[in-house]
């Protein structure tokens, strides 16, 4: 139990990272953000703000104990996230140097949202 609570912790604090890191600059809106989203990528400028406060809020759900059906829907926000990221991406034709990264992302949530059902089951034997 002890590996698993490690590996669990440790992948979820490398999310919340991730994620809360990416918000941060939606919310106040970085110009650089702005301009990658708005012009670039073409979403609509209030689309910013929105899409980092959720990730903002799925971090905070992830680290808080209990509430596990409001972890399993900031796991799967993360996830459709992270996919849009990547269409969006592909979609404009950026290279896959900016798009594959994208990945480490993807593993990061798998091991997080696999160790924590690990938790989970392992309370309930």
């Amino acid at each position: 139990m002890k590996q698993t609570n490690i590996i669990y912790w440790i992948s979820t604090g490398l999310v919340s990272a991730l994620m809360t890191l990416s918000a941060i600059p939606d919310i106040i809106k970085v110009p650089d953000a702005v301009e990658m989203v708005t012009k670039h990528l073409g979403y609509p400028p209030y689309f910013l703000p929105f899409i980092g406060v959720a990730k903002l809020l799925g971090s905070i759900a992830i680290l808080v104990p209990g509430f596990p059906r409001i972890k399993e829907w900031a796991y799967a926000g993360f996830v459709f996230d992270l996919i849009a990221a990547m269409y969006s991406s592909i979609s404009v034709g950026d290279s896959a140097a900016k798009w594959a990264p994208i990945f480490i992302g993807f593993a990061l949530i798998g091991c997080s949202y696999i160790y924590h059902h690990k938790r989970l089951q392992a309370v309930k034997a």
